[in-house]
Order: C-alpha cells, then structure tokens, then sequence
C-alpha cells in the first residue's frame, strides 16, 4: 500500500519500460528458392523506388531555380 504513495525511481520506471519475455524465432528452409533472377529484379526495383524522386528532383533543380519565387 505504501509504495503506491512512493516516488517512482529510475529503477521502478526502467522495470516498466523493459519487458522480460524471450522471443525464440523458429524457421524452417524455404519451400521455394529464391533465384538469382528474382534476386536481382527486387533489387533494380528497390533501387528505383528509392533513387529516382531523387533523380527527378535533381535533374529538374534548374527549371526550379529559374522559377519565379511565389508572390504573398
């Protein structure tokens, strides 16, 4: 009952932030291989996917300096 009224610690709020559970990951081998083929496509995708808005805006920097800054 007391240590409802007590001032939580660095310790009491520390045990509440942590969780005490170990996670065992189980797997298995996969049921389809994955090829070489499939392995490089889902690379050029991720690679587009993360580099061209930025070749976009890089190649379009000119037409953005040239713009006219908007009026207020």
């Amino acid at each position: 009952m007391f240590s409802a009224f007590r001032k939580p610690t660095l310790s009491m709020s520390m045990k509440a932030i942590q969780q005490n559970h170990r996670s065992t990951i189980y797997s298995k081998p996969p049921k389809e291989k994955v090829g070489p083929l499939q392995s490089v496509f889902v690379l050029c995708v991720f690679a587009v996917t993360l580099l061209g808005p930025a070749g976009w805006i890089m190649h379009h920097i000119p037409d953005y300096q040239q713009r006219a800054p908007p009026r207020t």
